[in-house]
This record gives C-alpha cells, sequence and structure tokens, in this order.
C-alpha cells in the first residue's frame, strides 16, 4: 500500500534558501544592502529570482563567488551614482524633496554611465520603425557592465540557481529565463536575458531574444516569488523577498503624493496578490491531505487517490518580507533618482531591517507544524518580531 502519510515538518533555518528581488528602478540598492545584511548572518542563497533590477542584483549575485558579491554589487551602484554626486543643501523634508526631483530630471535628461544614455537626436524625431524610435533611451552601456561584472560561466556552470523574468511584447506572456532549465534544453543565460527583464517601455528599448521581443517581466508581475513557488515544491524553502514598494501609505495630500501612492499600489498589489494566491494553493493540498488520510484504506490506492495524494505532496515554505517604508520626501520619481545620496540611503535602510528582523530568530528556528506555508512581514517595531501574515 502506498504511504500517504504527511512528512515531518521542517525547520525554515535549515530549508533551501532563496533570494527574490522585486522591480524598482534607483531603489534597488536596497536589495543590495539587504543581501549584504544577509551574509552578516550567513545567509548564502541557493537560489536568486528577479524582476527588472532586481534581476540586475541577482546576475551579479549569481555570477560572482562568494567573497566578491557585495564588491561587485557595490562597483554597480557606485558607478549608476555617479552622476549626482553632490548633497542636498538643507536637513528640511522640503529642501531633500527638491534635491530629489532635480537629481531625478538630471537623470533623465543626461542618463546614467554604464546603464543607459539618451537617444540623439530624440526618440520622436525618428520615423516610425526605425530601431532608435522604439525608446528614449539607448541601454547598450548596461551589455558591457554586465558583461564586465557578471560570469555568465558560472551561472551557466549552475554554481546557483538564478531565474529572471520577461515578458514577449508581441504575444503578452510572461517568460522566465532559468539556467537550471536553460541547461536542460542545451541553452545558456547571457546579458541579453537580464536585459530583457529590465526593459521597461517607454524609457528602454525590447530585447531580442529566440526572435521575440521582450520587455521589462515587472509589466506584468513584478515579484518573481509564483515562478519560485510553481517550480519547486520538493524542497522545503526560505524565501526572503526584498520589495521595494509597500503596499501601505499616506492618503496623498497632492498630485505628486497620489502619483507616487499610485505606483506603490501598482507594484506591491500583485506580490500581495501572489504570495495570497499561493498561501490558498497550499492550504487546499494540506486539505488534500487531509481528507486522503481519512479514507477507508480500501479507497487508498484507487487511481483518483493516488493522483490526487501525488498532486497535493509537497514542501514546506517559509516567505520572509522585508519592504522598503518610503521617506516623506520622495515622490514618484524615487525609482529613478540615481544619486548617490538616495542610493547610500536605500543601502543603508536594506542592511537595517535585515538586522532589524534578525532580533527576532524565534519564527526562523521554529517548525513549521501544520501549516505548509507561512508568511512573515518585517515590522518597523524593533521590539516586536516580524508580523505572522494572517490566513
Amino acid at each position: 500500500m502506498t504511504d500517504h502519510s504527511p512528512q515531518a515538518a521542517s525547520v525554515p533555518a535549515n530549508a533551501q534558501r532563496v533570494l527574490v528581488l522585486q522591480g524598482g528602478g534607483a531603489l534597488g540598492s536596497y536589495q543590495a544592502g539587504a543581501y549584504q545584511a544577509l551574509c552578516h548572518f550567513g545567509f548564502e542563497p541557493e537560489w536568486v529570482a528577479g524582476i527588472s533590477i532586481g534581476a540586475v542584483n541577482a546576475a551579479i549575485i549569481a555570477g560572482n563567488e562568494g567573497q566578491t558579491r557585495i564588491k561587485r554589487l557595490k562597483e554597480f551602484w557606485e558607478m549608476v551614482s555617479a552622476p549626482v554626486p553632490w548633497k542636498p543643501i538643507g536637513k528640511s523634508d522640503h529642501s531633500r524633496e527638491l534635491f530629489n526631483s532635480t537629481s531625478a530630471a538630471l537623470i533623465a535628461t543626461f542618463g546614467v554611465p554604464g546603464f543607459f544614455t539618451p537617444r540623439i537626436p530624440p526618440a520622436p524625431l525618428w520615423p516610425p520603425g526605425h530601431p532608435e524610435a522604439e525608446s528614449y533611451y539607448d541601454t547598450a552601456p548596461l551589455k558591457k557592465t554586465l558583461e564586465r561584472l557578471v560570469d555568465f560561466d558560472r551561472i551557466n556552470d549552475l554554481k546557483t540557481r538564478l531565474s529572471v523574468g520577461a515578458v514577449g511584447v508581441t504575444s503578452g506572456n510572461f517568460r522566465y529565463f532559468d539556467n537550471y532549465e536553460f541547461k536542460r534544453l542545451g541553452k545558456k543565460i547571457g546579458p541579453e536575458h537580464i536585459m530583457a527583464s529590465g526593459a521597461l517601455p517607454p524609457g528602454f528599448p525590447s530585447v531580442i531574444i529566440d526572435g521575440e521581443h521582450y520587455w521589462d517581466g515587472g509589466i506584468a508581475s513584478n515579484t518573481p516569488l509564483d515562478y519560485v513557488l510553481d517550480a519547486e515544491f520538493h524542497r522545503d524553502m526560505l524565501i526572503f523577498q526584498v520589495d521595494l514598494f509597500s503596499a501601505r501609505g499616506d492618503l496623498p495630500t497632492s498630485l505628486l503624493e497620489a502619483a507616487e501612492r499610485e505606483k506603490d499600489i501598482r507594484y506591491s498589489s500583485r506580490t500581495r496578490m501572489n504570495t495570497d494566491k499561493n498561501k490558498q494553493i497550499h492550504n487546499a493540498r494540506r486539505a488534500v491531505r487531509d481528507l486522503i488520510g481519512k479514507l477507508p484504506d480500501y479507497l487508498k490506492n484507487d487511481p483518483s487517490v493516488e493522483f490526487l495524494a501525488k498532486a497535493a505532496r509537497e514542501s514546506t515554505v517559509t516567505v520572509v518580507h522585508l519592504i522598503y517604508r518610503s521617506k516623506n520626501y520622495e515622490s514618484s520619481s524615487k525609482d529613478y533618482d540615481f544619486s548617490h545620496v538616495g542610493m547610500v540611503e536605500h543601502w543603508e535602510a536594506g542592511v537595517r531591517d535585515v538586522h532589524l528582523s534578525m532580533r527576532h530568530k524565534d519564527w526562523l528556528e521554529r517548525p513549521q507544524s501544520d501549516e505548509t506555508m507561512v508568511t512573515y512581514d518585517l515590522t518597523g517595531d524593533v521590539s516586536a518580531p516580524p508580523a505572522k501574515r494572517s490566513e
């Protein structure tokens, strides 16, 4: 008789470690800081998945040995924040808001070193159908940067699993470029796959891969969490998901605040939706296993029951959300304000938030008992542990 009894609950701290990185442009230095702090606590991911700027950070992490990853991340973020090296004059929120807006305007005008440059003449002056007419910026510098900072041989040798998402321009279908899947297909991950994941229109041009044009994966889903959960259900996982947009925020009082709030909701809501959807799937599988366990013995070898038992078998998953909280002086331009001041602030915020969450290790060491998926939101209260998200 087939054994349908549930497996023993695992300990999250000993599970497969996965780092999930959301898109968010200039806010991506928060992810780099969070990764640096996770390394301080011995967290070395076996799998890194990213969207947009998260794909760039993921490629740098997966494409370098452990001892050089942070160095390469710092090199990238120091380079892309070089155009605005000066500091704001005043310390008030109004002064910082003015500084941030000015920085973002300069970036929009002159581009970012090693990342993108404005097209000259501008895209609207080119005739329809011309490659230069598709986007405001040229991302050729990013290809050179990725080739310099990322060891793609290491990625294709499967030293660390890497998954990055993009959207087909003509099909509208979401696709993940995964080095494990590519290995089975005899293909290799290259700079173009990372660039495709971050090709946000109309700023950046689409990237052609196998004859298909691809845009930024954040257009369809700004988090690769759903892919990770769908692709792996045999091994237990501890997932750190680094979000750059918060679902919660104050009521806007101006047009600029409304624009920022809209962007936060637009990109964070997909994260919340995917988390809730996968929780429902995990709970449904658990219910099927419980029901099978109550069946009389003569039914347990029925082909339909065998099929359901196999479909309901899964691992246990712990998801920890590290969520960047915007400052009062940040606006809707925060994701393309590549100022050095902003980069350092976001990086330090990532470090701080991870250290805050690690003050309460009971959630990390706790067996997951009868729950197959548990999600924690990082709390801003240093006296309280990360909040467990209720079903």
